[in-house]
């Protein structure tokens, strides 16, 4: 059973509907409780790196969520700002992370004026190492993004996918059973239900 964490800044019921869609049962978790329930997790996120961490923080997630991922090494996903709450921290702003995976997230620095903050749209991926997330993916797969801040991964060897958009970055990250994708895959059809497919089959 895959819990998706509500912390007031996810899109919530999208994820639910795709991991529906690919025969997974999902449900949201709204209190320390409902954790026990859930065999995976997911963490989402649409929103400033502060505000998020304030809303864990907030809710008594933090502790637990160090927890049910370090120790009881429950298979955790974050999306988006979900990623990014999980590395060290975040040039958007003040707070530490998670800090499940070595990693900063830091902000697009246009080279020219045609390079739009935030990069939005469609994408492709290059997949860096092979992983239970990539069964069934292909590069020419494409993913959609918003965002203005991105990931890298200080452990090169935790670097899943790189996408192209002013430089390379990390568009998904793997360590153990930490995951992280830069994209939104319940935005990204058919792409993005392979990828829910293949997180639920860890």
């Amino acid at each position: 059973m895959i819990g998706i964490i509500d912390y007031g800044a996810g899109n919530i019921g999208s994820i639910l509907n795709m991991f529906k869609k690919v025969g997974h049962k999902s449900f949201i978790i709204k209190s320390l409780e409902d954790f026990d329930k859930a065999t995976k997790l997911v963490l989402p996120g649409v929103g400033s790196f502060d505000y998020g961490m304030n809303n864990l923080e907030k809710l008594g997630l933090i502790e637990k969520l160090h927890k049910e991922v370090n120790i009881n090494k429950k298979p955790i996903l974050g999306i988006c700002l979900g990623m990014h709450l999980m590395t060290n921290s975040s040039e958007e702003g003040s707070k530490n992370g998670l800090g499940f995976i070595n990693a900063i997230t830091k902000k697009f620095l246009p080279l020219e004026k045609s390079q739009k903050i935030p990069h939005m749209g469609w994408n492709n991926i290059n997949i860096m190492k092979n992983n239970n997330l990539t069964n069934n993916l292909f590069e020419q797969n494409k993913f959609y993004f918003v965002h203005s801040y991105y990931v890298e991964c200080l452990d090169k060897n935790d670097i899943l996918f790189e996408t192209r958009y002013i430089n390379n970055f990390v568009s998904a990250f793997a360590k153990d059973n930490i995951y992280g994708v830069q994209f939104h895959p319940e935005k990204s059809h058919k792409y993005g239900m392979q990828l829910f497919k293949n997180f639920g089959e860890i």
